[in-house]
C-alpha cells in the first residue's frame, strides 16, 4: 500500500537546503515572507535568480512560505476534495490512478500539495491534476523520453516534469497510461 507521509523525501530536501545554503528552512521561509510576494512564480524566480535555488528547493520553500504543501495542511485528504469541487467526474479518473499507482509498490509516496497531487517513490515521478473542469493531465518524470501515442512533452521552461498525459474520462486510464506511469515509477527508483 501507498503512502501518505509527504515527510519522508522532504526531510532530506530540508537538510540539503541547509547544507547547501547555510540557512535553514525556516530562516528561508522568513526571507520569503518579508518581501511579501503575492504569487509562487515571484518566489520561485527570486529564489532562482538571487540565491541561485534549483528549482526543487526554490519550489519547496515557496509551498512552506504559502503554506501551500501537503505538510502544512490540517487534513491533506481536504486538499484532494478542494481540488475536484465540482469536478467530480476528474475525481473518478483521480481514484482509478492512485489505486492503480499504489499497486507499484511499498515505496510509492502520495503527497496532496494544494493544486496537485506529487505520486513520489525516491523522488517525484508523477504529479496528478485536475488542469480544467474537463480535463485531467498526468504529468510524468521521464527526461530524455522521445513523446509517443499519449506521452506529450512538456515545453514549458522550469517544469517540474517532462511530459504530460491529458485525459477526460477514467475509461482513457488505459494499458498505455499506466505503462507510461510504470516506466516514471521504475526510473524514480
Amino acid at each position: 500500500m501507498a503512502k501518505t507521509n509527504p515527510a519522508s523525501g522532504e526531510e532530506t530536501m530540508i537538510a540539503n537546503l541547509e547544507k547547501n545554503t547555510g540557512k535553514s528552512l525556516t530562516e528561508w521561509i522568513d526571507i520569503v515572507q518579508s518581501k511579501q510576494f503575492s504569487k509562487h512564480g515571484e518566489i520561485l524566480k527570486f529564489l532562482k535568480t538571487e540565491h541561485q535555488f534549483t528549482h526543487g528547493f526554490a519550489n519547496m520553500v515557496a509551498l512552506k512560505a504559502r503554506k501551500a504543501d501537503a505538510g502544512s495542511a490540517a487534513n491533506t485528504e481536504d486538499l484532494v476534495t478542494a481540488q475536484y469541487k465540482d469536478k467530480e467526474l476528474l475525481k473518478e479518473i483521480y481514484d482509478v490512478l492512485i489505486q492503480t499507482i499504489s499497486g507499484f509498490g511499498d515505496d510509492v509516496e502520495i503527497a496532496p500539495k494544494k493544486a496537485y497531487v506529487s505520486i513520489r517513490r525516491k523522488k517525484q515521478f508523477a504529479m496528478l491534476q485536475p488542469a480544467t473542469k474537463t480535463r485531467f493531465e498526468i504529468s510524468l518524470n521521464l527526461k530524455d523520453q522521445v513523446p509517443q501515442g499519449m506521452l506529450e512533452a512538456i515545453t514549458k521552461a522550469n517544469a517540474m516534469c517532462s511530459h504530460v498525459i491529458k485525459i477526460t474520462s477514467k475509461g482513457e486510464v488505459n494499458e498505455e497510461v499506466v505503462s507510461w506511469l510504470r516506466v516514471a515509477y521504475e526510473k524514480a527508483g
